[in-house]
């Protein structure tokens, strides 16, 4: 089966103030998944640009883990959809 861009279905996004996106999201109707990135960054001529995560600073890792029950509330919405 072919993935299908019209059945992936982002339930969430929450970005922290480095950079980091971290979003919540369904397939076909599927259990929620979450993703950790990718990382928005400023390039040099002012344009936005985003990477890979990598690594995370502790700070960012406490976000993370700040947000667990918020996502989990929203999987749970998600998944009465």
């Amino acid at each position: 089966m072919a993935y299908d861009a019209a059945k992936d279905q982002e339930i969430k996004a929450w970005q922290h103030e480095n950079g980091l996106y971290v979003s919540l999201y369904q397939y076909n109707g599927g259990a929620p998944k979450v993703q950790i990135g990718p990382r928005g960054y400023q390039k040099a001529d002012s344009s936005e640009g985003f990477g890979k995560v990598g690594r995370m600073s502790l700070e960012e890792m406490g976000w993370l883990f700040g947000l667990k029950e918020e996502i989990r509330a929203a999987a749970k919405e998600g998944m009465g959809k």
